[in-house]
């Protein structure tokens, strides 16, 4: 039987135990998954890339959101806020489930966004009824996505017609 106590440790680099290494990979990986914020504060960011957002109601949460977004995302988030505000003026903002909701006041929410690692996920709740559908089945009937990838050149014109469209029907109410 061998004595386990005086094997020496495995390393990894000069000096490194598996151990001690693995503690480091993990401590680098919990600080990479924190982005800094407005105001000196940090955000985390859950698998995938999505911010962890406190839910609230208003735009100000929905900003918080989109500053926290990474890379490029962050300015695609500011470009698609920008565009639902111009196609919906009285737009109703919120953050729920760690993603930015739109809807109109009494009628609920008709979208949704959410990141994740390489593209960013446009949610028509009720999707199924636009005209043209919108490229991504999900597996509610009703719901239908288009995804936001790095490079996509955004038609913002189809893009704006299934924001209208999506918020002349009923929402949906959480």
């Amino acid at each position: 039987m061998t004595d386990r106590s005086k094997k020496a440790p495995s390393t990894v680099a000069l000096g490194t135990t598996k151990r001690s290494a693995n503690v480091a990979k993990k401590a680098a990986a919990k600080s990479s998954a924190r982005k800094p914020a407005d105001a000196g504060t940090e955000v985390t960011l859950l698998s995938g890339g999505n911010p962890k957002i406190a839910k609230g109601d208003g735009d100000v949460p929905v900003q918080a959101y989109i500053a926290a977004m990474p890379g490029w995302k962050s300015d695609a988030g500011r470009r698609l806020d920008a565009l639902i505000v111009r196609t919906i003026p009285d737009v109703r903002k919120a953050v729920k489930w760690n993603s930015p909701l739109y809807g109109i006041e009494g009628q609920g929410f008709f979208l949704g966004v959410h990141c994740f690692a390489k593209y960013i996920k446009v949610a028509f709740f009720y999707g199924a009824s636009l005209q043209p559908l919108p490229p991504v089945a999900s597996k509610d009937k009703n719901t239908r996505y288009f995804h936001i990838h790095e490079n996509d050149d955004v038609d913002q014109d189809q893009l704006a017609a299934w924001i209208r469209q999506a918020a002349a029907l009923p929402g949906w109410v959480p």
